[in-house]
């Protein structure tokens, strides 16, 4: 049988954010370079976050604004947490 190779492919995202989470990216991105040696990108942080909600099974079901979306990734860690 021969051997089946599988590409991976990433797209370009473009995103518009505020003053205000580009100065959190920027914290996340030095509080691990000071903890750990290693300054996390933009792009592993928004990646990871995606993970994130990937791996919990959150949809876009009944999301129509920022703020639901908020409240379900709320709701979804206060059930992980156990409360």
């Amino acid at each position: 049988m021969a051997k089946v190779e599988r590409q991976i492919t990433a797209h370009r995202v473009i995103t518009m954010l505020g003053r205000e989470e580009i100065d959190f990216l920027d914290k996340m991105g030095k509080d691990a370079l000071f903890s750990t040696g290693h300054k996390l990108s933009y792009n592993e942080i928004l990646r990871g976050l995606i993970d994130f909600a990937m791996e919990a099974g959150i949809s876009g079901d009944h999301i129509n604004s920022p703020d639901t979306l908020k409240s379900k990734l709320k709701e979804h860690l206060g059930k992980l947490k156990g409360g």
